[in-house]
């Protein structure tokens, strides 16, 4: 059933903000310049350039691929509101999530939780793509799902400056994503908890994968 527009230009603007394309971004962002003991001795500048390197293989090459297949007739809409419209794209992304990964991986100076987040996204992207043959799993839950599970494991491993306000704001954010998506799309409740499921799994692994 059609909401109210009143509902649905806040719900948009808040799908927009936290696409999930741009929460690797995010959480980039916060590691480098929020949180207190990842970036440590990093100058302000060599921060802006991996964030800007992240941004490139997570935001604009996805978006670009998306935007070609529209182009070409292989996805009717740009919003992916079908299963079938979102295999190519999660295929395309998985590419350059894992990219990026090994980048990081292989040069020493990128901070080990950063490297480690990258890993908790990809494999996150790629059960997105597994699930995605049997349900709609929403990519926008399964986003905020890995931003809440990797900013919990610094909360529980006591990880120097982490603190309950930032993880309490983010549930709160990931409870106001996931309302938008119920009034925006055809999403169901389970669409949406087993994404944010999903998203904090697919970080607790990455990190015992990573730092094991």
């Amino acid at each position: 059933m059609a909401q109210p527009l009143a509902l649905r230009i806040p719900a948009m603007a808040i799908s927009i903000v936290f696409h999930p394309l741009f929460i690797p971004v995010i959480a980039i962002t916060y590691l480098a310049y929020i949180q207190q003991g990842v970036f440590t001795g990093i100058p302000d500048r060599d921060k802006d350039l991996i964030i800007a390197r992240v941004a490139v293989n997570t935001v604009f090459f996805p978006l670009v691929t998306v935007l070609l297949l529209k182009g070409v007739g292989f996805i009717k809409s740009v919003f992916l509101r079908t299963r079938r419209e979102r295999i190519i794209p999660y295929v395309a992304t998985n590419i350059f999530y894992f990219w990026i990964f090994m980048v990081f991986k292989n040069q020493p100076y990128i901070p080990a939780h950063a490297t480690s987040f990258i890993l908790g996204v990809f494999l996150a992207s790629s059960a997105g793509l597994v699930l995605n043959s049997f349900f709609k799993i929403s990519m926008h839950t399964l986003g905020m799902g890995t931003l809440t599970g990797f900013l919990l494991l610094f909360i529980l491993t006591g990880f120097p400056g982490s603190t309950f306000m930032p993880f309490m704001v983010l549930i709160l954010v990931s409870g106001l994503v996931g309302t938008s998506r119920m009034i925006l799309s055809d999403h169901t409740l389970f669409d949406l908890g087993s994404g944010f499921l999903v998203g904090i799994v697919s970080q607790v692994l990455a990190a015992y994968i990573f730092f094991s």
